[in-house]
């Protein structure tokens, strides 16, 4: 019975130890991992997807995902170069394209991206004005994405879109921004009422210019007016007079002429 006992612990404790193995030296990585494996502390390749066999204790894996992270930005306080002081936060998306150099060219490649979309964000837009930052989303969505990727190829990053979520203004500020905008509009009517009376204007001189043209064209304007006021159901009458009577009627009388 003691042999017996002797025998099964042993057992026991050699398929612990064929199981220890087999879990240190078998991995198995999904279609969107790599593996970038050391060989006693050194870099000896990258592996990846499917079965991978490893020596145990002389090799290590690091796994690596590939798939496209969303970084959420935290909000950043902001002074536009107008001195406008403004929140912004935005979201970054980026993923590895190298696997290699994620891992040996910086220690935490997720935290170094952070921080650098945090002071690259803060960097370009207090380069433009608060209305800049309204209106040019795409522009400065752009210029960050390009600044970002630059920077991070290095480290083995490919950023493939940063968008701006939220400009969060004082209420002071956006009160001001209220009466700016009233008075543009204010403005723009103004405007556009004057090139009306303008194009008017020049309409009238050019129909007057025609009528004086044509002879009968006045007598004939007066009879349409008088349609047009017969139809409104008016009292008033209009009787049109040509003009020379009425520079005849006014005229000065020489003497002896009664």
């Amino acid at each position: 019975m003691a042999e017996l006992g002797m025998n099964i612990g042993f057992l026991l404790g050699l398929g612990a130890v064929v199981f220890a193995f087999l879990s240190s030296a078998i991995k198995i990585l999904r279609e969107y991992e790599r593996g970038v494996v050391f060989t006693l502390g050194r870099y000896s390749g990258t592996s990846g997807p499917g079965l991978i066999i490893l020596i145990p204790i002389v090799q290590q894996m690091v796994k690596v995902d590939l798939r496209i992270v969303a970084e959420d930005v935290p909000s950043q306080d902001v002074i536009s170069q107008d001195n406008v002081s403004v929140r912004v936060n935005a979201v970054l998306y980026y993923r590895i394209v190298d696997p290699q150099r994620a891992i040996n060219q910086v220690s935490d490649f997720r935290e170094a991206t952070s921080q650098l979309a945090q002071t690259t964000l803060r960097s370009v837009l207090g380069k433009h004005d608060l209305d800049e930052m309204l209106s040019q989303r795409d522009k400065l969505n752009a210029d960050i994405q390009e600044i970002l990727d630059s920077q991070t190829e290095a480290w083995g990053i490919k950023v493939s879109n940063v968008e701006i979520k939220h400009v969060d203004l004082d209420q002071s500020m956006i009160r001001a921004i209220a009466r700016q905008a009233e008075a543009e509009r204010e403005r723009r009517a103004k405007v556009i009422a004057a090139e009306g009376e303008q194009q008017a204007a020049a309409k009238l001189a050019e129909a007057a210019e025609i009528l004086a043209t044509q002879e009968g064209a006045m007598q004939l304007r007066y009879l349409g007016t008088l349609a047009d006021i017969g139809q409104k159901g008016t009292n008033t009458i209009v009787f049109p007079m040509a003009g020379d009577l009425i520079a005849n009627l006014t005229a000065p009388r020489s003497g002896g002429q009664s």
